[in-house]
């Protein structure tokens, strides 16, 4: 278990740390600022290079997962081992193939994702909402925006796959980037 000292010992570790490298992270932060930026202009075209981006992940990460198989053959569980990666080096095939349709495929992914995530989080906040000081308001909040974006994305189909992915992950890529601005720019001005 960790004690409060160990806690304040790491915690103080982790703000030199941001202090020294500020400028990495005031660049990633830019970086991935710009990137939310353009994804937000161009969505399909956002849409489009993430579905190709994990069809090169699957397909690398599933030959890679063939080669470790093959050299561990003699190890239990070689058969499904086997299978999950063939499975990966399939699916990254067929997102390379046909990315457009890879975008249609994982726009319902996702919209089945975050009816899955809003109503988990719905059930934790009201979980949650007999415990004084909580803030379970918010997470039911969050619940039934997921629920919301849910709606959306799975009543616009099939449209919606043409600006869903590229919104959302540029929304995440945006607010990401200006967390990290936020935090190297604190840690440049800190006096710790």
């Amino acid at each position: 278990m960790t004690s409060p000292d160990d806690f304040s010992r790491l915690q103080s570790v982790m703000s030199q740390t941001v202090k020294a490298h500020w400028k990495a992270f005031l660049f990633e932060g830019i970086l991935l600022a710009v990137l939310g930026v353009a994804a937000l202009i161009l969505p399909p075209l956002a849409s489009l290079a993430i579905a190709i981006f994990l069809g090169w992940m699957f397909l690398i990460s599933g030959i890679g997962g063939l080669i470790v198989t093959y050299w561990a053959r003699a190890t239990p569980g070689f058969w499904w081992s086997l299978l999950s990666a063939a499975l990966a080096v399939l699916t990254g095939a067929l997102l390379l193939a046909r990315p457009i349709q890879a975008v249609l495929t994982l726009t319902i992914v996702l919209g089945a994702y975050f009816l899955a995530e809003g109503v988990a989080t719905i059930m934790y906040a009201l979980e949650h909402r007999r415990e004084p000081g909580s803030r379970w308001s918010w997470l039911l909040i969050s619940g039934l925006l997921d629920i919301a974006i849910s709606f959306m994305v799975i009543t616009g189909l099939p449209s919606s796959a043409e600006w869903a992915i590229g919104v959302l992950v540029g929304i995440n890529l945006l607010f990401g980037g200006a967390s990290l601005i936020g935090m190297a720019l604190a840690a440049r001005n800190s006096n710790t």
